[in-house]
């Protein structure tokens, strides 16, 4: 008797592949940097039941259709704007994703970020290696404070409210922006609402915790980078198109804001020929807001514990399109 296949875009962390393999029979594309060449996800979804995707793969209407046997997309991350929701949806294919379990890993990272980015961290780092530090100097990488300054959070879910609450500690006051007003968030955080581009002229800080979709793509635009304060630092830990990439690079070079820290990019692998890299007052990270150990393992294991409950007829944890559910089977 055939088993119920599940094809894995990436080798999986922690328990998630044992979780996989005590129901399903399991194929898994081994190379844990490089994500599975577009030819081979079309051949593997043809037989596959479920599929767990990275946010490197491209589930759209066309792969859909190469995969009728398909009851579930199981995607390891938060976002999931990589997946055609829509398309699977009409297929009748529930779409899972991974909630909850990186919020406080990502905001640890969007302070990482804020922090280096204002204290030139990186930037000192290669002047120190490269042999340039010659002595002690009262102008010598000279940063912004952090302490006491404004924080605005633009998008107050649950990265944006671990971010805000971590700013307590450093005696920030915190503005925030979000489709509604959170005035449970106003009461227990301290925070205070602000319309976009008014956060955008008093912080000096924004950090971006927004999901992206047809409204948000390029929500940080030239219109509104030119808004912000000449001594202000932009984080991005969300999606990269949420910034216009070209309009931020030429605000950084043309010094209409001080420095960002970038988690996403529009283009992931950022290439080669990007005028970020060339650009001294941007700390760049390769995508790594949830890179912890436990964390990454936890993603694993939740992705694999969504996708075995739609093939043993149960509900998953964790549904981005639950009306597939309550359809008749």
């Amino acid at each position: 008797m055939r088993r119920t296949r599940v094809y894995a875009c990436r080798p999986l962390l922690g328990r998630a592949l044992a979780l996989l393999e005590e129901h399903c029979e399991v194929r898994v594309w081994p190379d844990p940097e490089v994500p599975p060449p577009r030819e081979v996800l079309q051949r593997e979804v043809q037989e596959a039941e479920g599929l767990v995707t990275l946010v490197t793969e491209r589930v759209d209407a066309a792969l859909l259709e190469a995969a009728p046997r398909l009851r579930v997309v199981s995607n390891v991350a938060v976002g999931y704007d990589n997946v055609d929701v829509a398309a699977a949806t009409r297929r009748g294919v529930v779409v899972t994703n991974t909630p909850d379990v990186l919020t406080e890993t990502t905001a640890d990272l969007a302070w990482a970020l804020l922090l280096a980015a204002s204290r030139r961290v990186a930037e000192a780092d290669r002047f120190t290696r490269g042999g340039r530090w010659r002595s002690w100097g009262l102008e010598l990488m000279l940063g912004q404070d952090v302490y006491g300054r404004t924080l605005g959070v633009v998008g107050l879910g649950r990265i944006g409210r671990a971010v805000a609450r971590r700013a307590v500690g450093f005696g920030m006051r915190v503005l925030y922006t979000s489709r509604r007003r959170h005035e449970d968030a106003e009461q227990d955080l301290g925070v205070q609402w602000r319309e976009l581009d008014e956060l955008l002229a008093e912080a000096d800080f924004v950090t971006l915790h927004t999901p992206l979709t047809p409204e948000t793509r390029h929500l940080i635009d030239r219109a509104r980078l030119r808004r912000m304060k000449p001594t202000a630092i932009l984080v991005n830990t969300c999606r990269g198109a949420v910034v216009d990439e070209a309009a931020l690079a030429e605000a950084l070079r043309e010094g209409w804001i001080w420095a960002a820290g970038l988690d996403v990019f529009e283009q992931e692998p950022l290439p080669p020929d990007s005028p970020l890299l060339s650009l001294q007052n941007v700390v760049l990270a390769p995508h790594i807001g949830s890179a912890s150990f436990a964390t990454r393992a936890r993603m694993s294991e939740m992705a694999a514990e969504n996708c075995v409950a739609v093939l043993t007829g149960r509900r998953p944890p964790n549904p981005v399109n639950p009306e597939v559910l309550e359809r008749p089977r």
